[in-house]
């Protein structure tokens, strides 16, 4: 049978949780044997000086990306660029993932001749300009033929912004159970680098320094416990001058280590005790699908589709967002209950194989793509 040809339209430079699971998807659609078969390229927008990871990453793993130059954020120039590169690749769907790439489809009026799939992975609050391409997506999601989100909250949200139900599917993100034991090696030389001494307990925190992670609650419960263990923030973004005024402000210099952006967590994950997800909001978040296939015990902000994937006191401590006294708690529980800590661990673990495989993820989406062509 004819394979689906996709066109997958992104705006990365690095690889993010969004650009990760769409190459993971790509590779697994290409090698997995299904029928029709699923094909994917990608489409990119870069401007001079851009960095090369995500590019670096796709070719790793043998994913066509096609490079869209642009001058600026929303460079009209973009438009007939995809226009040209829809005529050369002749895709049956086209995909898009984020605010800017669903405003430029829409924008371009692709979808009125090629069947449109937006990948919706919630909104960030960085500035004013940001919070307005937010907004913008109320006109952009309502012309997709399907919207995949991660999360129940996540599709609520979109409900109310006028997507029509029946076009939504949630769809979590994924991960290979066994992602982080290539890394276990390394663990003993990374603590000696990061100069964390061999008998410090570490919190572990990864993801983008911005204001819906809440980095300060963590650092104001870690600052309050008996015995403080040492902070690992890991991650870059435009809230890291708050997060270094909070660490002085709290006297907590040494005992908190900012890695910026690395290639990859998992050697970090080998070295920690509990791995923290602060946020005030997240749909499928993978720092926490990688915390449990790593084995680190998790506590968690009740908040997105955490809730969806891990339940209290069985594969995680669940708190309030914004909650000092109850995210310090659950920390100090993890961090000293050993059986506790054990039970979290393993609980979380065999989640991540029976529910959150890429296997199962990549057969879940072929049958929307299915679903599409067939409609």
């Amino acid at each position: 049978m004819k394979p689906i040809r996709v066109l997958a339209i992104l705006e990365a430079n690095t690889v993010t949780g969004p650009a990760k699971n769409l190459l993971e998807f790509a590779r697994l659609a290409r090698e997995q044997r299904f029928d029709p078969r699923v094909e994917v390229s990608i489409a990119t927008f870069r401007r001079e000086g851009d960095s090369r990871g995500f590019l670096d990453a796709a070719a790793a793993v043998g994913v066509d990306v096609h490079s869209i130059p642009e001058q600026g954020r929303f460079d009209r120039s973009v438009i007939p660029r995809l226009h040209a590169l829809a005529a050369k690749l002749n895709p049956d769907v086209v995909q898009t993932h984020a605010v800017k790439s669903h405003l430029l489809l829409r924008w371009s009026g692709l979808h009125r001749s090629l069947p449109w799939i937006a990948f919706h992975h919630g909104y960030t609050w960085p500035d004013l300009r940001a919070r307005i391409y937010n907004q913008a997506d109320r006109w952009s999601l309502r012309a997709a033929k399907r919207v995949v989100t991660v999360s129940i909250p996540f599709r609520e949200e979109l409900v109310a912004k006028g997507v029509g139900a029946e076009r939504i599917a949630v769809v979590h993100n994924a991960i290979d159970a066994d992602w982080a034991e290539p890394a276990r090696a390394s663990a003993g030389a990374l603590r000696a680098e990061l100069e964390i001494p061999p008998d410090r307990k570490v919190v572990l925190i990864v993801g983008r320094l911005s204001r819906e992670k809440d980095h300060l609650t963590l650092l104001n419960a870690v600052a309050s416990l008996r015995d403080i263990p040492h902070l690992l923030i890991v991650g870059e973004g435009p809230e890291r001058v708050r997060i270094e005024e909070r660490i002085r402000a709290l006297k907590l210099e040494g005992k908190v280590t900012m890695t910026g952006q690395v290639t990859s967590a998992q050697p970090h994950y080998a070295i920690a005790d509990v791995a923290v997800l602060s946020s005030l909001s997240e749909g499928s978040p993978n720092a926490l699908l990688e915390a449990m296939a790593a084995g680190v015990p998790v506590v968690a902000t009740a908040v997105g589709g955490i809730p969806e994937i891990v339940t209290d006191r069985e594969s995680a401590l669940l708190v309030k967002p914004s909650d000092r006294e109850g995210m310090a708690g659950a920390l100090a529980s993890a961090l000293t209950d050993r059986e506790l800590a054990e039970l979290l661990r393993t609980r979380a673990h065999a989640l991540v194989e029976d529910r959150y495989s890429p296997d199962r993820r990549v057969r879940t989406l072929c049958e929307i793509y299915r679903g599409l062509m067939a409609g």
